[in-house]
C-alpha cells in the first residue's frame, strides 16, 4: 500500500515539473518579435516612397513619432527606425 502511495506521489510531481517546463517553453515560442522596418512599410507605407510619415503610422509607434523622427523632417526612415529607442517591454505577472 505503501509503495503505491509513493508511486503516486512521485508520479504526480513529475508531471507538475512537466507541465511547468512545458508552459514556460510554449510562452516563449508564442512571443512575438517586433516588427522589421520592411514589414513596417509593407503594411503602412501607402504612398510608397520608403519611408513613414505620421499620416500613415498607426497604432504605438505614432505615439513616439516625434522621439524617432530624430532629423525632424516629417518622416521615419529605416536609419531612424533602427536607431530608435526601444520600448520598455513589460513582464507578464501570472
Amino acid at each position: 500500500m505503501k509503495s503505491n502511495t509513493f508511486k503516486v506521489l512521485v508520479f504526480g510531481i513529475v508531471l507538475m515539473i512537466t507541465n511547468n517546463f512545458y508552459g514556460q517553453s510554449q510562452n516563449q515560442r508564442d512571443r512575438k518579435e517586433p516588427p522589421t522596418f520592411k514589414q513596417l512599410l509593407e503594411e503602412m507605407d501607402a504612398n510608397e516612397d520608403g519611408k513613414l510619415s505620421k499620416k500613415e503610422i498607426k497604432g504605438p509607434l505614432k505615439n513616439d513619432f516625434t522621439k524617432i523622427d530624430t532629423d525632424e523632417d516629417g518622416f521615419i526612415s529605416k536609419k531612424e527606425f533602427v536607431n530608435a529607442p526601444k520600448p520598455q517591454r513589460t513582464q507578464n505577472k501570472k
